[in-house]
């Protein structure tokens, strides 16, 4: 476990230290969530309403959430480069263990989605945005939306595995994540949607996890019939349970045979 753990933080600094040449990496998470921010706050704010509470209350738990969404596209993308440059052949020429690839994958990924919250709560706090509940459920939402990213960034690697280019992981980063975020409660409530898209919305572990957040920072949690949406903190924990124990040992065996066949 400890050659496992150093070889691990090896790769992680090996991507962290890319942001100080590329810092681009983090745009990702920060300048496109950030946009969303200020387009919905100022300029979409004023049409939509939220039952019981202020607009940007309800929607920066949304942002946070589809920004650790997003970051999956991110290190589907990194897989996919490091794969056609030959590193991974590098790695496995290494005495290092062969899972601490894709683990430093996922914690430097960690690490730039950290970055990209506190990016996004600065711009939260200047349109007016407050954790009403105070610092341990603050922190307990923060503590989720990390869970729900390094959940999403194994969803990432393993379908990074799978593709040829980075052109390609941009292309499936887009069709995977536009739906699993916009057919949610991220930005509208659920209950001005088609009974069918709303069965979706309410049910879609995104909604879970923004509803968890708004929950803990005390914002505007409009109701909602489903059992996820009642039950919101233990719906998330079980969806990205759930993700992690699918999705990690697959790309563990994924990488094996991608490795087995160069």
């Amino acid at each position: 476990m400890g050659w496992l753990l150093a070889d691990s933080w090896t790769v992680a600094k090996r991507h962290l230290l890319h942001i100080r040449s590329m810092p681009e990496k983090l745009s990702g998470v920060t300048i496109q969530p950030i946009v969303f921010v200020f387009m919905f706050a100022y300029i979409f704010g004023s049409a939509i309403a939220v039952p019981g509470g202020d607009y940007r209350q309800f929607l920066l738990p949304g942002v946070f959430v589809q920004s650790m969404a997003t970051a999956s596209a991110s290190i589907m993308a990194g897989i996919v480069s490091d794969m056609a440059s030959g590193v991974m052949d590098r790695f496995r020429s290494l005495p290092m263990a062969r899972a601490a690839v894709l683990i430093g994958h996922t914690g430097a990924n960690l690490v730039e989605s950290g970055l990209g919250i506190v990016a996004m709560a600065v711009c939260g706090l200047i349109v007016g945005w407050r954790p009403e509940l105070g610092l341990a459920p603050t922190l307990a939402a923060f503590g989720l939306l990390l869970l729900f990213g390094f959940a999403m960034s194994w969803v990432g690697v393993f379908a990074g595995l799978f593709l040829k280019s980075s052109e390609g992981a941009q292309g499936l980063g887009f069709v995977l994540i536009m739906p699993l975020t916009f057919v949610a409660n991220t930005f509208v409530p659920t209950g001005g949607m088609p009974a069918i898209l709303r069965a979706i919305a309410n049910w879609n572990p995104t909604s879970a996890v923004v509803t968890a957040c708004r929950q803990l920072f005390g914002g505007a949690v409009p109701a909602a019939p489903a059992w996820p949406q009642v039950h919101p903190v233990l719906a998330s924990l079980l969806w990205c349970a759930a993700l992690v124990a699918a999705f990690l040992p697959l790309s563990v065996w994924r990488f094996r045979r991608a490795m087995t066949a160069r």
